[in-house]
């Protein structure tokens, strides 16, 4: 089986994504996070070009271009593709992005000019090798520039799973019995991510946790109900440890070298 066949593809069921993430308190929180870290970037105070892998339906996409950036997405799946497409013109930015149905092992071969900055979020942990994707990463963003990398956190999983009683699943090291059809099956261990950055060629310049809080809440219906306060907590404390290293996910800015 080839790699690309390995990877996760969303076609087919990109509404049931948009639905149950994207709209999601767990989806408006990692995009109001994302969105104030690059608010704070220097890369990104000018327009730029932008490289989007692995875009989905381009929330954060759309929400640049809206900035002035120029922006190409790319996923594997064209469904996702399409909703993005769509949201653009509905949003007037059309002119700001191109859309390319690829995987990421396939963008090599475009021979497109390396991108000043690339985004990578929440795509690690559907590949079969998330290693050799970070070296793909590299090649794609120019000398000097800037990668921003969100993983899923296999160190929060494991917590939030203990906190609610799952101690078998823990005990398994998280291995599912069944897989669950929108839930990451390779959370990524941190420090391995760290060295594979290193080995690629990048610094860590900064790092965030991205739901330090909200997974972790006893009264789930909160995540709801309070929610502008939990954003506000999250916003506070979502770069200090540890809260930081304890995000379902963890958003890297990665300096090319």
């Amino acid at each position: 089986m080839s790699k690309k066949q390995q990877d996760r593809n969303f076609d087919g069921i990109a509404g049931k994504f948009q639905k149950n993430i994207y709209q999601t308190t767990k989806g408006r929180l990692r995009q109001a996070v994302l969105l104030r870290d690059f608010a704070e970037c220097a890369d990104l105070a000018a327009p730029s070009r932008i490289l989007d892998v692995g875009a989905g339906q381009g929330q954060l996409a759309l929400a640049l271009a809206e900035q002035g950036h120029q922006v190409t997405l790319t996923d594997l799946s064209q469904d996702m593709l399409d909703i993005a497409l769509e949201q653009a013109k509905a949003r007037g930015v059309e002119a700001q992005i191109q859309c390319h149905a690829l995987a990421l092992q396939q963008l090599s071969e475009q021979h497109w000019p390396a991108f000043p900055v690339v985004l990578c979020h929440a795509v690690l942990e559907w590949l079969h090798e998330p290693a050799q994707a970070i070296q793909q990463l590299r090649a794609l963003v120019q000398t000097g520039g800037l990668v921003s990398l969100m993983f899923y956190n296999k160190d929060a999983k494991r917590l939030s799973n203990i906190i609610y009683g799952n101690f078998n699943y823990v005990l398994r090291d998280l291995a599912f019995k069944k897989k669950v059809s929108l839930s990451p099956q390779n959370p990524l261990q941190p420090d391995d991510v760290y060295a594979w950055c290193k080995e690629a060629g990048f610094v860590i310049e900064a790092k965030t946790g991205v739901r330090c809080f909200h997974d972790y809440l006893r009264d789930r219906s909160e995540q709801e109900t309070e929610f502008d306060k939990l954003l506000q907590v999250e916003l506070q404390y979502n770069r200090q440890e540890p809260y930081a290293s304890i995000g379902r996910y963890q958003h890297l800015l990665l300096r090319a070298v």
